[in-house]
């Protein structure tokens, strides 16, 4: 095995733009589904691809552009704004047709002695990170051109070790798969429940049987605009939980050994990193935040989250949100079905970044089932959150030993055999 580095340009590895034209779509051609996925730096995130939402490009504007076609076993690199995630195209990507919009690269190797998959975890890797850094440019939006990225190094390794180390950390990579997708489900059965209670209105009634379905009265309520169960009442987003704002962290900033990673929007999403901010100790403790609090990013990225990474320091536009009253899978689950409308309300006044003001969670008008009926539901719900965590906590751990342990094995500190 080599220490030696080599670049990305002596790899001879290609960098795919996409079509910048004058046939780029633009946002009146986005179609909700279509013949043509066309990725947007959204759908790519570290190491796995996010399509949650996703726009389409038919399949007359997917023929007029000339550059930017995806086949399997390219990466995507996202080279604007959020700079660095990274994503595999492979044969379980459920679309069939895929092309990159302009804030991304396609990287694609061309001889048989770079594995694919090897590539994604250098891209994966604090040594290509650190390199990202350093090769970006200075702009008010960050961006690493074509032109640097050929400079990047990478360690010089026979294929057969290369293929060692996939192994090696694909072992890892799949029992992180297998708890996303094990959450995955669980989330969709607890939204399911809470759909079917306090949406669909099929709440067990006194006899066991759903409400609504079997007859059970609705009335019109005068503030929601619509028929909710006879005794329910109308509430807000503000009223039925505590939101607590993080804090600027320039004056807790730490000096010493002993920190609290800071945890700002970019952390809130992708997890905690090496350039992660580091605060002191001694925050207020109401801006502490610890595994299983729910956060709710108001400005820019607007997203609600059950944390998972361990204890941090909350940054600023960012809620902690807490009650006194309800149980955290009600007003989680509320948050999460008013997000959509609160998106749309960001972009409709946002100038530079949207954002979600306290008078709108006060406007944010819902309907309030009896406390007892929603301490039930979350009777149910509760083990089932509580599991999803455990499995996040687990795959957080394995991350962490993947990213200590793929360095090492890149620049022969540890070996396979």
């Amino acid at each position: 095995m080599s220490n030696q580095l080599t670049t990305l340009a002596h790899s001879k590895v290609e960098f795919i733009d996409g079509d910048r034209g004058k046939n780029y779509p633009n946002k009146s051609q986005l179609l909700t589904s279509g013949y043509c996925v066309f990725l947007n730096t959204s759908n790519v995130r570290k190491g796995w691809f996010d399509f949650s939402k996703v726009e389409f490009i038919d399949e007359v504007k997917d023929k007029e552009l000339r550059k930017g076609k995806v086949k399997n076993n390219d990466l995507i690199l996202t080279t604007r704004g959020t700079v660095g995630n990274v994503a595999l195209i492979t044969e379980d990507i459920p679309f069939e047709n895929i092309r990159i919009n302009s804030g991304m690269v396609i990287v694609r190797t061309t001889t048989s002695t770079l594995n694919p998959y090897f590539l994604l975890l250098f891209f994966r890797s604090n040594l290509f990170e650190k390199q990202c850094l350093s090769h970006g440019s200075g702009s008010a939006q960050p961006q690493l051109p074509i032109s640097a990225l050929k400079y990047i190094s990478l360690p010089d390794l026979d294929i057969k070790y290369q293929e060692k180390i996939v192994s090696t950390i694909r072992a890892l990579d799949k029992k992180i798969e297998i708890n996303n997708q094990i959450n995955a489900e669980l989330e969709a059965i607890v939204k399911t429940l809470y759909d079917y209670w306090f949406v669909q209105f099929d709440f067990p009634n006194a006899d066991g049987k759903p409400y609504k379905s079997t007859g059970g009265k609705v009335v019109y309520n005068e503030v929601l605009k619509r028929e909710i169960p006879e005794g329910w009442k109308d509430s807000t987003l503000w009223n039925i939980a505590i939101y607590y704002n993080g804090l600027a962290m320039q004056k807790y900033r730490a000096t010493g050994d002993e920190y609290l990673p800071v945890i700002k929007i970019r952390e809130m999403n992708n997890g905690i990193s090496s350039d992660t901010e580091k605060a002191k100790v001694d925050i207020p403790k109401a801006a502490v935040i610890e595994d299983g609090d729910l956060l709710f990013s108001w400005s820019a990225t607007l997203d609600v989250k059950i944390w998972s990474e361990g204890k941090g320091a909350l940054n600023q536009h960012i809620f902690k949100v807490t009650s006194d009253t309800y149980p955290q899978s009600f007003y989680y689950f509320e948050l999460m079905n008013y997000l959509s409308h609160f998106k749309m309300m960001a972009d409709l006044r946002k100038t530079t970044m949207g954002h979600i003001t306290l008078e709108h969670l006060k406007q944010a008008n819902i309907v309030l089932p009896p406390i007892e009926l929603i301490e039930k539901l979350d009777e149910k719900l509760k083990p089932i959150f509580e599991h999803i965590l455990v499995l996040k906590k687990e795959s957080n751990s394995l991350v962490k030993l993947r990213d200590w342990l793929l360095p090492m094995l890149m620049n022969g500190q540890v070996t396979v055999t």
